[in-house]
């Protein structure tokens, strides 16, 4: 068994009555792994599973190793960026890492070693003395990767990190994560197909708690060859074609509007555009049941 591999097996998790997680099966590998999925698909749920901090119904995991029900085994190898992270405003960004290490349980030749490598990675190290209530949203994810990866951990897990950042802030972390995946495995739990488009060479999609996609981001594209169109429509035209495609994107000149939207034959008129990773996206979610305003309101 890989001592670098988080391998899923037949994994399953309900909420009560509700289940959450239908067979999940995963191989996930060292470098970036994307987990794709619009809101309410899954995602946290199997992120927090893998994480420990909650626990699953039935199935296998095991991370690096060690097989999940190893709490304690698995914290020491996992750092962890949920979706909604806060950490002790009134403090310092020194403050804070130091009182994490502390929690971790590191020394304090180490806990300075590794904060000060850190914040320089994540180019906070102008910063260390300013309130943490006092960082914009994209210093405060990457402080937030800079304390999952204080006890510099075999596996990284982001859950949503670009969400609500500004475009250049979202490249610079897309960046850093590429940069800290060289040496460990790093997922990331997103529903914004740009930031797998980006960073992520293996992905899988989840929607409705069920795994409809595992492969490459190349694999997937293929499977949309073929199955984009271009069309330019008149106003009049547009209520027909919403209602016998799925239009992914509009854009409306004059009285005429291009639309791009997803055929699995050739339409009249219409030409035959290269797929993107938002079109192969939405194909797959649209063969699985999902409609043009589901998808469209989750891009």
């Amino acid at each position: 068994m890989s001592k670098n591999t988080i391998i899923i097996q037949n994994l399953n998790k309900f909420y009560g009555n509700k289940q959450a997680l239908f067979d999940i099966n995963l191989k996930i590998e060292k470098g970036m792994f994307g987990l794709l999925g619009r809101n309410g698909a899954g995602k946290t749920t199997l992120m927090k599973t893998l994480a420990t901090l909650i626990h699953k119904k039935d199935g296998e995991i095991t991370v690096c190793g060690v097989a999940i029900e190893n709490a304690k085994e698995i914290r020491k190898i996992i750092g962890y960026l949920p979706q909604e992270f806060s950490i002790y405003p009134s403090m310092s960004v020194r403050e804070a890492m130091d009182y994490l290490g502390v929690l971790s349980g590191m020394n304090r030749k180490e806990r300075k070693k590794r904060t000060e490598i850190l914040l320089n990675q994540v180019n906070l190290t102008e910063h260390v003395n300013k309130k943490v209530k006092a960082l914009s949203g994209g210093m405060k994810r990457r402080l937030g990767i800079a304390q999952a990866l204080l006890h510099d951990p075999k596996v990284l897990i982001v859950d949503e990190p670009t969400a609500g950042l500004d475009p250049e802030e979202r490249i610079h972390f897309r960046n850093l994560l590429s940069e800290v995946a060289e040496d460990r495995i790093v997922i990331l739990s997103t529903h914004i197909v740009g930031d797998i488009e980006a960073t992520c060479e293996n992905i899988a999609i989840l929607n409705n708690g069920r795994l409809l996609y595992h492969g490459t981001v190349d694999a997937l594209l293929t499977t949309a060859t073929g199955k984009v169109f271009t069309k330019i429509a008149n106003k009049s035209e547009l209520p027909k074609l919403k209602k016998e495609y799925s239009i992914t994107s509009m854009l409306t000149l004059g009285n005429q509007t291009h639309i791009r939207f997803l055929s699995d034959s050739p339409v009249s008129g219409a030409v035959e555009c290269e797929p993107n990773m938002e079109d192969a996206y939405m194909l797959y979610l649209y063969h699985n049941g999902a409609t043009f305003e589901s998808v469209g309101g989750e891009r």
